[in-house]
């Protein structure tokens, strides 16, 4: 690889990392703000105009907390915990597509960190590391709380996580290829070739099955806090504190690339081919990946201020003895299907 390739590799590193963490601050400011006019409330208005800088204001005051650790608490765990959940967080971006090849230098870069042939099972795979975060930071706190927290959580994020991969079983048996390329290839020309049209009981099991993962109501029992003070985070102030909120955003941006990705053709324009139209078509891909994903952001936003929490029994019901079973039920009806259409 030579030192061209490297540099290419850096610029998309820092300019992913760099819009993740800016739409995490968007996001903090946006759910403040929607939540306030469904309620009928200003939200923020005083830091910045508009209150445009109150994620900054937020940010600082984090800093300036006080950084505590327990007594009796395991520290090196208790440090680890937040980063484990953060970094897989921000890592899982790195396969997402978000818009069409670019040709630069004589090269065809391709608008994604890393083009991997099994991106489907490294996204599932660096998802499950987040459960680690959420049951050491409730271990390692030597406090009963977030220990029972820590353990609903990781039920919780076990149980959605495998309604999710099964929700994705489908997609990846349509597409013939775990490389998100290909799946956003195999729904390319026009809406109805979107996967939302071709598997609609898969996109409703995962669009389910990423709010539980992403810790969003009515799914937040993570977090619970009538029942449990503050869930697996009590002990946490400061930065550490901030780091799980950050997470959680971080984790939201993925789950809506990655919806965006697999049900409604990525960046692709209905009706246009990108590749033909040079610089025009890389930047309208880019605008279309940014407002699917912008949308399902909102949703995120829009279905917190709209539904109650489950109660824990509904929650689990629902996973293994409703999702679970359809999804099940969907992979044989698609496995089906591709069989005889092969056949005949």
């Amino acid at each position: 690889m030579d030192l061209l390739s490297i540099s290419i590799i850096c610029v998309k590193v820092l300019l992913v990392f760099s819009v993740t963490m800016l739409t995490v601050l968007v996001m903090i400011i946006a759910e403040r703000r929607v939540s306030a006019f469904m309620q009928g409330r200003l939200g923020p208005n005083r830091v910045g105009p508009m209150g445009l800088l109150q994620p900054i204001a937020d940010g600082i005051k984090f800093l300036m907390k006080e950084d505590l650790v327990p007594a009796g608490a395991d520290k090196p765990v208790f440090l680890l915990a937040p980063a484990m959940l953060l970094i897989p967080a921000l890592m899982t971006f790195a396969v997402i597509p978000f818009g069409a090849s670019i040709t630069l230098f004589g090269r065809d870069i391709p608008l994604q960190v890393a083009d991997v042939n099994v991106g489907v099972l490294y996204i599932i795979a660096l998802t499950s590391i987040g459960v680690y975060g959420l049951v050491l930071a409730g271990w390692s706190s030597n406090s009963k709380y977030p220990l029972i927290g820590g353990l609903r959580s990781s039920a919780q994020l076990i149980s959605y996580e495998l309604t999710m991969g099964l929700a994705i079983v489908s997609i990846v048996l349509l597409s013939g290829s775990l490389r998100l390329n290909d799946i956003i290839a195999n729904q390319q020309g026009y809406f109805l070739s979107w996967n939302v049209c071709k598997q609609p009981i898969a996109f409703f099991i995962f669009l389910i099955a990423v709010y539980a993962e992403t810790n969003r109501l009515p799914f937040d029992l993570t977090e619970a806090e009538q029942e449990l003070v503050g869930g697996y985070h009590t002990e946490y102030s400061s930065m550490k504190f901030a780091m799980f909120f950050m997470a959680e955003y971080a984790n939201m941006i993925t789950g809506a690339a990655l919806t965006v990705t697999l049900f409604f053709g990525g960046w692709d324009v209905p009706f246009l081919n990108e590749a033909t139209m040079g610089i025009l078509g890389v930047v309208l891909s880019v605008i279309s990946f940014t407002l699917k994903t912008a949308f399902f952001l909102f949703l995120y936003i829009w279905v917190r201020w709209t539904f109650p929490r489950f109660r824990y029994d509904q929650l689990m019901n629902l996973g293994w003895k409703v999702l679970l079973p359809l999804a099940l039920f969907n992979i044989f009806i698609t496995a089906g299907y591709l069989t005889v259409a092969t056949l005949y």
